[in-house]
């Protein structure tokens, strides 16, 4: 039995609820082959990042590499990508790669802590945001990357469609930061929908935006379009968060394998 290799480009998060460990986590949930490269490697818990260190954009590109050349994946998403110059030398190998590219554009850590330079930030938008099939930021990532404030349905909105004139093929801009409901907006150049969704009173948060994207990613590579993607994603995501168990002193993290076998696995074995 095979299964779709995914590659995921982030930073290690030590404490193991966010980054490189929640998105391999959730690749191994939803039924894919998870590979990695590592952009940074972060001294992070449940309580917040003490210290980062990023790696030198020319191993970040041999571990892209390595994996591409061999194992092939069928998706890619990004994560944390700490430096302008690394996201540059990522965004230079994936011009060349042929697949679907999510893009979890990671300013800051749940305990606010910066995952990312001022600087990397516009070459992120300018240079990767064009090549990728779906971008997912929250509030604060959207109005990073557009410059206007976004907290209404109306700036969501606009927002998305800013996204959308930068390259993007596709935006999920997440509602999670507002008061209410946690409602989602999708929006491609065909289709404008809200994913609407109940907000769960949990501290097992930690590594949302890591998960969400990551099953998206997963999505993709078992064939789904992009928006059929986004919304098992989001349900993948409510459940992870219902079923969270306590880690730590601070957020803890999802419970990524809630779901026992996979559905596309399911699928396979009962076929």
């Amino acid at each position: 039995m095979t299964r779709p290799a995914v590659l995921t480009i982030a930073g290690s998060d030590s404490g193991g609820g966010a980054g490189i460990q929640a998105d391999l986590k959730t690749f191994a949930a939803l039924g894919t082959y998870g590979t990695s490269a590592i952009t940074a490697v972060t001294a992070q818990n449940t309580l917040g990042v003490q210290s980062f260190v990023a790696l030198e954009p020319d191993m970040v590109v041999a571990q892209m590499r390595s994996v591409l050349d061999d194992i092939r994946p069928l998706a890619a998403k990004t994560g944390m990508l700490a430096t302008a110059p690394i996201v540059r030398a990522i965004a230079d190998v994936l011009r060349d790669a042929v697949l679907p590219l999510v893009i979890d554009p990671v300013t800051h850590a749940k305990s606010g802590d910066a995952l990312i330079s001022e600087d990397a930030v516009a070459v992120l938008r300018d240079e990767l945001l064009p090549l990728c099939a779906v971008v997912t930021p929250n509030l604060p990532e959207a109005a990073a990357l557009t410059g206007m404030r976004v907290e209404s349905d109306e700036q969501m909105l606009e927002a998305a469609r800013r996204l959308l004139a930068s390259g993007a093929r596709a935006v999920v801009v997440k509602g999670g930061h507002r008061s209410g409901g946690a409602d989602d907006l999708y929006m491609d150049r065909d289709c404008i929908e809200w994913l609407r969704g109940e907000r769960i009173a949990t501290r097992c948060d930690h590594g949302t935006g890591c998960t969400f994207s990551a099953a998206i990613a997963a999505g993709l590579a078992h064939g789904l379009d992009t928006f059929d993607a986004v919304r098992e994603a989001k349900m993948y995501l409510t459940a992870a968060m219902r079923a969270g168990y306590e880690v730590g002193a601070g957020h803890s993290p999802v419970n990524h394998f809630h779901a026992g076998v996979p559905v596309h696995e399911a699928e396979r074995i009962g076929s």
